[in-house]
């Protein structure tokens, strides 16, 4: 299974430093297209010139996303966008565990194992509505939000596939920067089969059928799966990759995701239709249910911070510093802003005087949730003495 998936190591490339790019910065303040588009060109001028003048190398790394992200004033979102943008016209390469090579974008674009994405997929779906609409060249389609409800993707994905379309030559994008009208059918002559939409994977699906032949050939009912860490190094996927495709198997009931050092069970071999779950295992919550639990129990503590050591008005640590006061993690403490904003107690402000403000003080009536924590032995020990 590995031999298919051989990689090579990052220290065998050169990784480009966001200050050599040395180009005058794009201006995102005068632009007819969407911002990641006009980022996408100006990252094609930097490795046309790059490469021309031999100041960049065929297989460089290219700075992170986040990099250059912070360089241009620019969300993280919007630079995945434009990365797409120019991979999509084979100016770079996004390789697993690597990171994104340039390419000679003379020359014709190789399909990888990452194969098809969803937003390659929502691009044919798109393909196949304009078809089925009997759009004539030149007619305006519908916004992107509501194209992205006729076709079942969401905003974001349906987006990169109109940009990806406008790429093509099929569309072209009419209104100024990055409002969701405006999109214009430029040429109508291309085919497309309902089959092949169907049977197209994505690296996702490819990863579940992959850890799913894990499963049947190497562990039995009960055995935990190995961590997202070394499932990432054996099927040469991002780790981001793998928590998606164990995401899907746990909603299948193949394996049942824990809280801690209690790891990711196998509940049924992936060809069962049943599932034979073993007395110790039925003690566990779901992990998604337990992390609802994990997440309550933060914004409770915070409730208690506010109404013990603020009043409305008085501005919140950041979360970084909250993250330090409470040992836990900047997501955990994120998430329960996020929640307590939405419940009415706090808002946000951006800018240089911005932050996390209070503008309601809650009241503390909940008593914390209290865990305990049962060892398996435990069950066994009380059926043999029932029995």
């Amino acid at each position: 299974m590995n031999s298919r998936y051989i990689l090579p190591k990052k220290s065998n490339f050169v990784q480009v430093s966001v200050s050599d790019v040395d180009i005058e910065l794009p201006d995102l303040k005068n632009i007819t297209e969407s911002k990641a588009v006009a980022i996408g060109k100006w990252l094609m001028k930097f490795i046309e010139y790059g490469l021309k003048n031999n100041s960049l190398s065929v297989n460089n790394i290219m700075p992170s996303k986040a990099d250059f992200a912070y360089k241009l004033g620019v969300s993280l979102g919007t630079m995945q966008n434009a990365f797409r943008y120019i991979e999509d016209l084979g100016y770079v390469e996004s390789k697993q565990c690597i990171g994104t090579l340039v390419r000679d974008y003379t020359k014709p674009v190789v399909m990888m194992r990452k194969l098809t994405s969803k937003r390659d997929l929502a691009s044919d779906a798109i393909k196949k509505y304009i078809l089925n609409s009997n759009y004539k060249v030149g007619s305006l389609l519908p916004s992107s939000r509501t194209i992205a409800t006729l076709i079942g993707y969401n905003s974001n994905t349906t987006r990169l596939a109109l940009d990806f379309l406008c790429a093509q030559g099929i569309l072209e994008h009419k209104f100024k920067n990055a409002n969701e009208y405006g999109w214009e059918l430029i040429n109508n002559d291309f085919d497309i089969s309902v089959q092949n939409i169907q049977q197209t994977k994505t690296l996702v699906d490819m990863v579940v059928k992959d850890l799913e032949n894990y499963i049947s050939n190497n562990l039995k009912i009960g055995d935990n799966i190995p961590s997202h860490a070394k499932l990432s190094e054996l099927l040469k996927a991002s780790i981001k990759t793998i928590h998606d495709a164990i995401k899907i198997l746990a909603e299948r009931g193949i394996i049942l995701p824990r809280r801690g050092k209690y790891g990711t069970v196998v509940m049924k071999m992936p060809k069962e239709a049943s599932m034979s779950v073993k007395p110790e295992m039925s003690i566990f919550a779901p992990a998604k249910d337990t992390a609802f639990y994990h997440y309550e129990k933060t914004q409770n503590k915070i409730k208690r911070m506010i109404a013990e050591e603020y009043d409305i008005g008085e501005k919140l640590p950041s979360i970084l510093e909250m993250s330090k006061m409470l040992d836990l993690s900047p997501n955990t403490i994120r998430k329960a802003f996020h929640n307590l904003a939405k419940e009415g107690y706090l808002v946000f402000s951006r800018g240089r005087y911005g932050g996390t403000f209070i503008i309601d003080i809650p009241e503390i009536e909940q008593q914390p949730f209290k865990w305990l924590a049962v060892n398996p032995q435990y069950i066994f020990n009380e059926q043999s003495t029932s029995n």
